[in-house]
């Protein structure tokens, strides 16, 4: 055991000398976080408005148009975008350049025929060949239905000649009968995903970028070994009490220390500064973390008995890092492909690790969805070692 320990001392020390270990380690994935954290909004505090941008113009002064507009203004589908400063050609140059989904126009004369119980029009200048004006033409339908339906219940109540209800007092409660109608469809989202959804691509790029550069990082972690047989360290090592079962185990520790310090460093530094909750469920997020650099370690073991020389380590560095996490979705999330990559990509460790950590801060579900997980990630980390014990016992020094 002191010998084990004794190895991982002196890998600790050889790396944390070297300026690229801090480098890929922590550096690179904080930049490259912000950076596609900016590039994806995640830093935006501002709330998007999904409603279709609609052009509104008024030829008509009556007060019945006032409620229609009312009624337009607080419409959940469209978006009333009024310029009195444009005229009617001039929006519908927005609609045909794209800019606007439609353009009412009211007539004059709209509120006095809607009174009179006569037909009533709107004018609407929109392109009927996209299912975004059959949204609009819904919509409009249902809103100017329910002001004449307002209009028509009022006049009856006025005609019954009903004590202590006007027109305009039975027209009121007509329209805001609506606002809690017998029968409405109520849309809830959990409250973890409600809190993390202007966050969610940092959700997303701060554990990728983070598990990308731990592998990236592997490259200085396979030089050391790669350094140790080509200065011969290792040769004399054998000629002591260390056995290679202690020499593994050294370097093993060394690299697993390595990484896993440096997802607690980024998961405390994403937590404070980025508002990525990870510390929801901290068990869940520790065991994530275990598990994963348990891979990674047992991978960076792999390249350094494989390699022969610093370029080989660079490379079997390098290469694994760009497949592991383009094929992860490190850099695009997996579930926006479909269904065949989505599997194809899971089988990439990154992938795993993706998953585990985004059911705690993106999907805000409990302990239990990261154990499959953090089971495949140490399936993995089994069979990187198996190989790197393995090779390194067939290897001649």
């Amino acid at each position: 055991m002191i010998r084990i320990l004794d190895i991982t001392l002196k890998d600790l020390m050889q790396l944390l000398r070297d300026a690229k270990t801090f480098m890929f380690l922590l550096i690179m994935p904080v930049i490259f976080t912000l950076l596609f954290g900016y590039a994806f909004g995640g830093f935006s505090n501002e709330e998007s408005d999904s409603r279709l941008p609609v052009g509104y113009i008024s030829q008509d002064d009556h007060w019945l148009t006032d409620s229609l507009h009312d009624l337009l203004t607080e419409s959940e589908v469209i978006r009333l975008d009024e310029n009195i400063f444009l005229f009617p050609s001039d929006l519908e140059k927005l609609v045909a350049d794209g800019d606007l989904a439609a353009v009412i126009i009211v007539p004059d004369g709209y509120g006095r025929a809607l009174l009179k119980d006569k037909s009533a029009r709107l004018v609407v200048v929109a392109d009927t060949n996209t299912s975004t004006w059959t949204t609009i033409e819904a919509e409009l339908l249902t809103l100017a239905s329910r002001l004449d339906g307002a209009v028509r219940t009022a006049t009856i109540i006025e005609q019954l000649d009903v004590e202590g209800i006007p027109f305009d007092y039975a027209l009121e409660r007509s329209l805001s009968a609506w606002e809690e109608p017998p029968i409405a469809i109520h849309e809830t989202t959990s409250l973890a995903v409600k809190k993390t959804s202007n966050e969610s691509s940092l959700t997303h790029t701060a554990p990728g970028m983070m598990l990308q550069f731990a592998i990236a990082g592997l490259l200085t972690a396979a030089q050391v070994i790669v350094a140790e047989r080509k200065t011969r360290t290792l040769q004399r090592l054998l000629t002591t009490a260390t056995n290679r079962v202690h020499i593994v185990l050294g370097h093993y520790l060394a690299i697993f220390l390595l990484i896993f310090t440096q997802f607690i460093i980024l998961i405390v530094f994403a937590q404070l500064v980025l508002k990525v909750d990870y510390m929801r469920l901290p068990a869940a997020t520790l065991l994530v973390a275990f598990s994963a650099a348990l891979c990674i370690s047992a991978l960076g073991l792999l390249i350094g008995i494989l390699a022969r020389t610093e370029e080989q380590a660079i490379m079997f560095s390098l290469i694994p890092m760009f497949v592991f996490a383009g094929l992860g979705g490190a850099w695009v999330p997996l579930e926006v492909t479909g269904p065949t990559f989505q599997v194809i990509g899971h089988l990439s460790p990154v992938a795993w690790g993706l998953d585990g950590f985004e059911n705690i801060v993106a999907r805000g579900l409990g302990l239990s969805s990261v154990l499959l997980p953090a089971a495949a990630l140490i399936g993995y980390a089994a069979v990187f070692f198996f190989l790197a014990v393995y090779r390194f016992r067939n290897v001649e020094i």
